[in-house]
């Protein structure tokens, strides 16, 4: 983080908020993120940011920027630029980040670019879909009979599908979770099976966690990504996979959101 990130330093630049929107709902929202996009003069936003938490934003401007799976987006070293140089004008600049912003969001890189510029910055973390999404659909991350260490992955087409690195996280931790893999849930299924993990281990697709629309399937790692796709379940996706994973129907309680089940 920045050396003093909280407030203006005399003479220089005001500090650009890296604010984490959480995983969908605006109601999982920090206060603190709250309260910074409330206050902003400019906002740059990824694409998943729900329109309510733009709302908030009154009078702010706001700048689109984020990207989604398969799609291109602004070059970030010219958002840093342009953020930089609202900062030092005296603006305050929030760049309002899917999930939280140091979980697969590039965070650190804007933030290291936002450094080389000589702009302060801070970090405010927010809720990440890797535990809101197994949560919202009844999914314990850890149980105390069940797993004890969890993995999340990226599913995004750079990552590396290198058979000594998945052996290695495929069999490496009681749970996993993969994020933005909703276009590639065959391959990385596959892979996880090939790596190690047996065929037959409960897995959850979940989608557009936290939202009105969520809904997700419940199958076999083998059997999921068909399941996804016979459901038409679509993006975003967060992958599920381990024993607890079978709680779900247990655990989603009456008071949480309908989704649409299937078991495979």
């Amino acid at each position: 983080m920045s050396a003093d990130a909280s407030r203006n330093t005399i003479g220089g630049p005001r500090p650009v908020h890296l604010v984490g929107a959480g995983p969908g709902d605006p109601d999982l929202l920090t206060v603190r993120g709250a309260r910074l996009v409330q206050g902003a003069d400019a906002v740059y936003f990824d694409e998943l940011v729900d329109t309510r938490v733009l709302n908030l934003a009154t009078g702010a401007q706001t700048v689109p920027v984020g990207r989604r799976a398969g799609q291109g987006g602004r070059d970030p070293g010219q958002t840093a630029l342009e953020m930089a140089a609202m900062a030092r004008s005296g603006m305050r600049v929030v760049r309002l980040k899917g999930g939280d912003p140091y979980l697969f969001g590039r965070g650190a890189e804007e933030a290291s670019a936002l450094l080389q510029l000589g702009v302060p910055f801070e970090v405010v973390p927010g809720v990440s879909s890797a535990f809101a999404a197994p949560a919202a659909a009844g999914i314990p991350l850890t149980h105390r009979a069940l797993a004890s260490s969890v993995t999340i992955l990226t599913g995004h087409r750079g990552a590396d599908f290198d058979p000594r690195r998945w052996r290695a996280l495929a069999t490496g931790a009681d749970t996993l979770v993969v994020l933005m893999g909703g276009t590639r849930l065959a391959e990385i299924t596959l892979a996880l099976v090939a790596a190690g993990r047996p065929a037959g281990t409960p897995a959850a697709v979940v989608v557009a966690a936290t939202m009105a629309d969520q809904r997700h399937v419940v199958s076999t790692l083998d059997g999921v990504a068909a399941e996804a796709r016979r459901q038409s379940l679509g993006t975003p996706a967060v992958l599920v996979v381990g024993e607890f994973v079978s709680l779900a129907a247990t655990l989603l309680g009456p008071a949480m959101p309908a989704l649409v089940a299937a078991a495979g």
